[in-house]
């Protein structure tokens, strides 16, 4: 039994094969906005993606880029042929090339549904690129004259003042690297040397942060030196709203701006997948209605189109028997006519026999 069976008269047919048309040429700018966002995704990681490591987070706007530049090329081969499947002569010429057509419009359908799926599960990878990315680059942040290294300070300190953050998880996270190059360091005075020798790994560590931590928001100057003693500074507290760094953790700062980003694109690429499978249905029907009418051998006459010709079950059953034939077809043991000889064979054989003479 058919699944999603409908009749179509010879109007109908033409009507729909103009809408899908149309449709097709709609999915080549729906295919060229999948190639926009991912390249806006692409140009946004790449702006932070000095402070990640390398996890693939790439991946899916290269993803998007390669499936809007499908969708393009398939959308505007499938414009064409829906135009010309109008016409029952026209359609003969494309009538071999429609179900892989069909199929790789399946496929591709099927890419853009991972696409915007994909926006919505890489959450987890992104947070944990931006942990190890970010951990790096603040252990990095004092060396500014290595080379591949000399821009972290200026990338973290642009990060820090944008995202109103500090630190990876909070400002706190700067109190356990050593932020300040030894360059910078006195070390003439006898309290750097013991902060230097008291530390097992011989790192300056301090409780002190980054200038780019200060809030802009604070009523008094910013406190980033000795942060920690309260004594060190006039009515100071720094429990209270007087703290003038910035709380958040820079990690979760650009969690939340590329998740909001993620989320957007996700939910447009599914607005897309919807209308590509639309777009898919109405193929299919005009696909197997073509075909129909030609069995028929009239042109006018109504013809019947469907999803799928059989149900679920008895399609995927008669897939599995083709695949199964095709890997009969290389055991050669199980032939039935191998290694028995024809009559042709045997006339051969019994004209190159050769009489050997009796002597007496």
């Amino acid at each position: 039994m058919a699944i999603g069976k409908v009749t179509f008269t010879k109007a109908e047919r033409e009507k729909l094969a103009e809408v899908l048309w149309l449709l097709n040429w709609i999915s080549v700018l729906t295919g060229a906005l999948l190639f926009g966002l991912g390249l806006f995704l692409k140009v946004e990681i790449h702006k932070w993606q000095e402070v990640m490591s390398e996890q693939g987070v790439l991946f899916v706007p290269h993803m998007l880029i390669t499936t809007g530049v499908v969708a393009c090329c398939i959308n505007f081969l499938g414009g064409k042929i829906c135009l010309d499947c109008a016409d029952t002569n026209k359609f003969l010429r494309w009538k071999l090339v429609m179900m892989p057509y069909v199929v790789c419009t399946f496929v591709f359908t099927a890419c853009v549904l991972g696409g915007a799926l994909m926006c919505y599960s890489i959450h987890g990878q992104l947070q944990e690129s931006l942990f190890l990315g970010l951990r790096n680059a603040m252990r990095y942040y004092k060396d500014t004259d290595t080379p591949g290294r000399c821009y972290l300070k200026r990338t973290l300190d642009l990060l820090q003042i944008q995202f109103q953050c500090c630190g990876n998880t909070g400002y706190q996270d700067w109190f356990h690297v050593q932020w300040i190059s030894n360059r910078y360091l006195d070390m003439t005075s006898s309290t750097v040397v013991d902060r230097l020798r008291s530390n097992v790994e011989g790192k300056y560590l301090m409780d002190g942060v980054p200038f780019s931590c200060c809030s802009t928001l604070s009523p008094r100057p910013c406190i980033q030196q000795q942060v920690s003693n309260r004594s060190a500074h006039f009515n100071y507290d720094r429990h209270s709203q007087q703290l003038n760094l910035w709380v958040a953790g820079c990690r979760q700062a650009l969690l939340d701006h590329y998740t909001g980003i993620m989320q957007s694109i996700g939910l447009t690429v599914l607005l897309i997948w919807l209308f590509e499978l639309l777009v898919l249905t109405g193929v299919r029907y005009l696909q197997t209605a073509m075909e129909n009418v030609l069995r028929l051998g009239d042109p006018d006459s109504e013809s019947d189109g469907w999803i799928l010709e059989n149900s679920l079950a008895e399609t995927a059953r008669s897939n599995f028997n083709v695949i199964k034939n095709l890997g009969k077809c290389y055991q050669a043991d199980d032939d039935p006519n191998i290694n028995i000889p024809t009559a042709a064979g045997e006339q051969e054989l019994l004209s190159h026999q050769v009489q050997i003479p009796v002597t007496s």
